[in-house]
Order: structure tokens, then sequence, then C-alpha cells
């Protein structure tokens, strides 16, 4: 009987260390959860910066002339009126 008892009870230990280690809710998947979290903050932060950069410029462009002049002048190769447009073109190396 004290044989059976003794069995029955490391059966369950090992139940108990298995559900620890290894199955739902174990240590390795919480350390997982928290690295996923980890990687997860860190791209919430980058996509914060990123927002708060697009949102002055959208202001600096719904406010302010010299950022629409400067993405004219950028991006559509835009000169104001006497102004004279030079481009330098290096030539390629061989």
């Amino acid at each position: 009987m004290r044989r059976w008892l003794t069995l029955i009870l490391i059966a369950l230990l090992l139940g108990l260390q298995y559900k620890l280690w290894v199955g739902e809710g174990s240590i390795a998947e919480i350390w997982n959860l928290l690295q996923a979290g980890e990687v997860q903050r860190d791209e919430n932060a980058r996509l914060k910066e990123r927002n708060a950069a697009l949102e002055a410029e959208v202001k600096d462009l719904k406010t302010g002339m010299d950022a629409i002049e400067e993405r004219a002048r950028t991006d559509l190769g835009m000169v104001k009126d006497g102004e004279i447009f030079y481009q330098i073109v290096e030539p390629q190396a061989k």
C-alpha cells in the first residue's frame, strides 16, 4: 500500500513538473511572450516617432509656406521667378 502511494505521489509530481516546464502556460511559453512583448514595444516606439514626424510635417504643410516651397523645390524641381537653376552632373567612374 505504501509503495502505491509513493508511486502515485511521484507520478503526480512529474505531471505537475511537466505542465510547469512544457505544457500550456509553461515557463518557456511565458518567456517567449515576454520577448514578443519587448519586440512589440520597440516597434510601437519606432512607429510613435514616425507618426510624430509625419504629424509635424502635416502641420507644417498646413500652416507654413516654407515647407510647401521646400517640397516644390526638392520633389518637383521648381524654382522662383528670377532664379537660375544649375545642375551639376558628375562624370561616371569607369
